[in-house]
């Protein structure tokens, strides 16, 4: 069986269990429900959990910004297409973003083919952070297991310059949440990857939310 078969096998039935077309539906329905739950909850589960922690990681970030620092993201996979979304959130003009410098190490298909196929592919986000990156830029990186090499990598670097660092994790955080070179780590306490990045999402839209409101000055107290 398939892994999309196995996490929708009323799809792949093959019509001799008597099954209606209803009935399909029906399961349909109750899948969806049953999925809507569970990220509905990690969700809730997750902001519970940091909503104090977020507040200061976008204090912090809004702080580097505002002193002309830099917004570098990475990841691999699904997490690079997050990594470009972060950029996106914080680089656009208007609302909701703030022209903010920031940029996707994963959108350098140049820069990330060349160190991969002439150095490695463990060097892919760390050297562009070295040849970049400086003290009071910003630096966050995604991974669904906590455990990818160059994502810990760029950590690693971006401690040594100075940078404030950011990390998004899955199931306990895995090596992630083991290292001292991650300022800020949110943990997505599960063990589905599409629950992870679905909660990540969530994460990272609501720190950049309450940064730009930050470096916008919206938070400030009125006197």
């Amino acid at each position: 069986m398939s892994g999309i078969e196995s996490l929708y096998p009323f799809l792949y039935a093959d019509g001799d269990d008597g099954q209606s077309v209803e009935q399909v539906f029906a399961e349909v329905r109750r899948s969806t429900r049953e999925k809507v739950s569970e990220i509905a909850a990690l969700r809730e589960q997750v902001l519970a959990t940091y909503a104090d922690a977020l507040v200061a990681c976008a204090g912090a970030m809004a702080v580097a910004f505002a002193a002309g620092g830099r917004l570098f993201s990475f990841g691999n996979g699904g997490s690079s297409t997050d990594a470009q979304a972060v950029a996106e959130m914080f680089s656009a003009p208007g609302d909701p973003g703030a022209g903010l410098p920031a940029i996707a190490l994963t959108a350098d298909v140049a820069v990330l083919t060349a160190l991969s196929n002439d150095v490695s592919f463990e060097v892919v986000f760390a050297r562009p952070l070295a040849a970049s990156g400086g003290p009071g830029d910003i630096a966050l990186g995604l991974s669904t297991s906590g455990n990818s090499s160059n994502v810990l990598r760029a950590f690693a670097q971006a401690r040594r310059q100075g940078m404030l660092t950011v990390g998004l994790a899955g199931y306990d955080g895995g090596r992630m949440a083991e290292v001292d070179t991650i300022d800020h780590l949110f943990v997505m306490p599960s063990s589905s990857v599409h629950r992870i990045q679905e909660a990540q999402t969530t994460v990272y839209q609501v720190l950049g939310e309450l940064t730009l409101r930050a470096v916008s000055g919206t938070s400030a107290p009125r006197h």
